[in-house]
């Protein structure tokens, strides 16, 4: 049984069922970027939880194999101050791609994967709402769990000022809240849907 976890075992696999070359150095890159030390959410337990999900809801994908490496590729450049991080992380898997001559659609459909967790437009396939709500669970988790999440993001921006970080990260949340539906298919708006709303809530008012 494959883990559910970032290892060179899984993305050996990967490679393997898309037909790409081992690719051992982009895999200790992605660890590399994983784990760089301002990174406190985005980071390789982030990419981990997301793995899970995607086996569970596998069955409801249309090309698993690019979703799994767009989820890889998805937060691989994290910068806080950066209003480009999901560009140029879909820029590093376009490159990966290209590199190795894989197919021209599917190089765009993985670039367009990447870009849908930018969360701020319109998204159209299902794999790009299966993704967008893979990488969104963590607004629907225990309590716990959620304001750990709080807090390490916090941490990633913890050279922002206080009462910026709090207007800023309110307006984000209030546009989750402001959405008909957080999540886009079934199986995530009957799981995560009403206790992703009582922790954006709860959170709002402790900012």
């Amino acid at each position: 049984m494959m883990t559910n976890s970032m290892t060179k075992d899984r993305w050996l696999n990967l490679m393997k069922s898309m037909s790409l070359p081992d690719s051992l150095a982009y895999f200790d890159a992605l660890v590399a970027a994983y784990s760089e030390r301002h990174r406190h959410y985005h980071t390789t337990q982030h990419i981990n939880a997301m793995l899970r999900h995607f086996e569970l809801t596998l069955k409801w994908s249309e090309l698993p194999d690019e979703l799994e490496l767009a989820i890889w590729f998805h937060d691989a450049i994290y910068k806080p101050f950066s209003a480009s991080n999901e560009k140029d992380s879909a820029d590093w898997a376009k490159k990966f791609l290209t590199e190795n001559k894989y197919d021209e659609s599917g190089i765009d459909r993985v670039y367009r994967l990447i870009m849908a967790t930018e969360h701020n437009g319109e998204v159209l396939g299902q794999d790009e709402k299966l993704l967008v709500d893979i990488d969104l669970t963590i607004l629907g988790s225990p309590e716990h769990v959620y304001d750990q999440f709080e807090r390490n993001v916090r941490k990633e921006y913890r050279l922002v000022p206080t009462f910026i970080y709090r207007k800023k990260r309110k307006q984000i949340l209030k546009s989750f809240l402001a959405q008909d539906s957080i999540f886009y298919l079934d199986y995530f708006k009957e799981k995560f849907e009403r206790p992703a709303r009582v922790n954006l809530s709860r959170a709002i008012e402790y900012l």
